[in-house]
């Protein structure tokens, strides 16, 4: 399976079950893999045929500041249903970080991997 990715998506955003959390945004760094057959797009060099990243990472961030949640394994899921819709999706993995939210790690966050890896040309 071909897969189109997005790396290190760095978004600011308001998250968080506490209220100091609710009036204030907060970065959270995200990873997606997509599952796309590339081969169609490449044959004649055509962008309308692959996954088009910088729509799907303006998407991305627009979707997670219009559906403000408490957790991020809320945001995940829905983000998820929602990249899937949207672009027609069959497979994708996502991961959400929140980077400074336990002290002493780097980040602590959800990966989830939704749909079916199967794809026909």
């Amino acid at each position: 399976m071909d897969k189109v990715f997005i790396k290190g998506l760095s978004i600011q955003t308001t998250i968080g079950f506490f209220q100091w959390e609710k009036e204030i945004k907060q970065t959270l760094v995200i990873d997606v893999a997509m599952g796309w057959n590339t081969a169609n797009a490449a044959k004649n060099d055509e962008l309308a045929k692959t996954l088009d990243y910088a729509d799907i990472s303006v998407s991305i961030e627009r979707f997670a500041n219009d559906n403000p949640v408490d957790l991020i394994e809320t945001l995940a899921e829905r983000l998820a249903n929602f990249l899937m819709t949207q672009y027609q999706i069959p497979w994708l993995k996502l991961s959400i970080g929140k980077p400074g939210a336990v002290h002493n790690a780097q980040t602590v966050g959800v990966e989830i991997e939704r749909g079916t890896q199967e794809i026909t040309c």
